[in-house]
């Protein structure tokens, strides 16, 4: 009688189990009927709560918070009068319309695939999992720009290589939000949730500082960790799956795989060019120590620099800029209006997100408006201090409880504004440091990032996919990122339990107990 050979049963097994996921999670409402049924449910939830009050520690004194009932007449009347401003004035819709405003025309002129097409050839294709990785983590310094930058290419990327143009997607979704808390380049995110750390710590010790740089080495780490293990996953377990899923969109013809022509060549160099000295013009002008894009302590790296408040606008001049003159060099541009197709055309097929974003925006205003969140984070918390587990434990609950939180709401800066008044002053009453909860809640808001539909760039990723399989619901980019999450949730976790166990700082001036 035959046996079934051992290696094969785990991966047949793994395979079922993802194609359920798939199966399932493209059975669920399109994403704009999600935040709708989200935001009844908060509606239900807020009434059912109303009145409710619960302690939120405060560095003032501990402050008290109801749950405000958003069935209210009062409540439905400013969701109504509201409706416009909460849409325009949600973070993630300029960021994405601003960046690619200028990549559609570095994509229109024909730079971007030249340039893909140039990396290509001096890139094995054994070896392109991990540079798009590497450059996933890196664009973290740039605030979202790789949502609407990396992940795109990388679709485009692979699929010149003659690979699954998803799988390229699926990798440098892993690296740019599954791997958010990693990098080894500081950028805004490491002041912004530092301020925010800072700011909970002194709740309950005035004197208590966190540098910016509490976490840069751990972070550091653990984008060797992400690279290894996104590298492994899309190589071994994505890409195999997706080998007879079939490219019917209209993106697996938009790519051309032969060798640049001179024109081409000499129009890369040329934007190549551009691109430098755009780049040596921004430094030049943030070296001088008054200059106006520093922070007004001086800082270059502060949230509250103009720089890092402008890293949008500047990508949008940095493709913008290039693009264009490559067009001119390799004569695809011929007048102003070329420049203006380029705009129209990205911003045509901004529809399908711009639907979803409108509806997302209406949810999260109304979570947020009834506390609920709050309620949430400050419950689970004290359920952790109540159960007086060992340290090591109580951090794996706070990966765990980040997990589930930022399955509600999207905004990095925004959950820990949240989360980090409760979950900094719990966790030094029981001796664990405000720079150890931020590292462990980087870890846990970072990896379950790209298994929620809610998350705000969850359905831009939907629509990258659906240029290559025009089927691709919300179930096959569940399944496809599911292993990464799961994956980097084990393996980072222990990675924190590990430079723990050993000792080995967490960054500048922090430390893993407290006092």
């Amino acid at each position: 009688m035959a046996t079934a050979d051992p290696k094969k049963s785990p991966e047949t097994r793994i395979a079922k189990a993802l194609r359920w996921v798939e199966r399932v999670g493209n059975r669920l409402p399109d994403p704009a009927a999600l935040f709708v049924i989200a935001l009844v449910a908060v509606w239900v939830a807020s009434w059912l709560l109303a009145g409710h009050e619960f302690t939120v520690p405060a560095k003032d004194g501990a402050r008290t918070l109801s749950v405000q009932n958003q069935l209210s007449g009062p409540s439905l009347a400013s969701f109504l009068a509201s409706m416009v401003s909460v849409f325009t004035g949600f973070a993630p819709l300029g960021v994405v319309l601003v960046a690619l405003l200028g990549v559609g025309v570095a994509e229109h002129t024909g730079f971007i695939r030249a340039g893909l097409k140039g990396l290509v050839g001096v890139t094995p294709r054994s070896l392109l999992s991990p540079m798009l990785l590497l450059v996933a983590i890196v664009s973290h310094t740039a605030a979202d720009v790789g949502y609407v930058l990396v992940i795109p290419l990388g679709g485009v990327i692979f699929h010149s290589a003659g690979r699954h143009p998803l799988a390229g997607i699926a990798c440098a979704f892993a690296g740019v939000s599954g791997g958010f808390g990693a990098n080894f380049i500081p950028s805004a995110i490491d002041p912004l949730l530092q301020g925010f750390t800072q700011s909970a710590a002194q709740i309950l010790d005035s004197s208590r500082e966190v540098n910016p740089l509490c976490n840069w080495l751990f972070t550091s780490v653990s984008s060797v960790l992400v690279i290894l293990v996104g590298w492994f996953l899309t190589d071994r377990v994505i890409e195999p799956r997706l080998r007879g899923t079939e490219l019917d969109g209209e993106g697996s013809d938009s790519v051309e795989t032969q060798a640049l022509t001179r024109k081409e060549r000499t129009g890369v160099w040329a934007g190549l060019a551009a691109m430098v000295v755009g780049l040596l013009v921004l430094v030049l002008a943030v070296v001088p120590a008054d200059s106006p894009l520093r922070a007004p302590d001086g800082q270059v790296s502060s949230f509250e620099a103009p720089l890092m408040q402008s890293m949008i606008p500047l990508i949008f001049l940095l493709f913008l800029v290039p693009g264009t003159v490559y067009g001119c060099v390799a004569g695809t541009v011929r007048s102003h209006r070329d420049i203006v197709e380029g705009m129209s055309k990205s911003m045509s097929t901004m529809g399908y997100y711009l639907t979803m974003i409108f509806f997302c925006a209406q949810f999260t205003a109304a979570f947020a408006k009834s506390n609920l969140g709050a309620l949430l984070a400050v419950e689970g918390a004290e359920f952790l201090k109540a159960l007086g587990l060992p340290g090591m434990v109580t951090i794996g609950g706070i990966i765990l409880l980040s997990c589930l939180v930022n399955l509600l709401v999207g905004s990095a800066s925004g959950k820990w504004a949240l989360l980090a008044p409760v979950f900094v002053p719990v966790l030094m009453q029981v001796g664990l440091s405000p720079e150890l909860t931020q590292a462990a809640y980087r870890v846990g808001d970072s990896t379950t990032n790209i298994v929620t539909p809610l998350m705000p760039y969850f359905p831009l990723v939907v629509a990258f996919c659906q240029r290559w399989v025009k089927n691709t619901g919300i179930g096959t980019v569940t399944s496809l990122m599911l292993p990464y999450s799961l994956t980097l949730l084990v393996t980072w976790s222990l990675l924190l339990g590990l430079c723990w166990a050993l000792g080995i700082p967490l960054g500048l001036q922090s430390t893993y107990v407290y006092p």
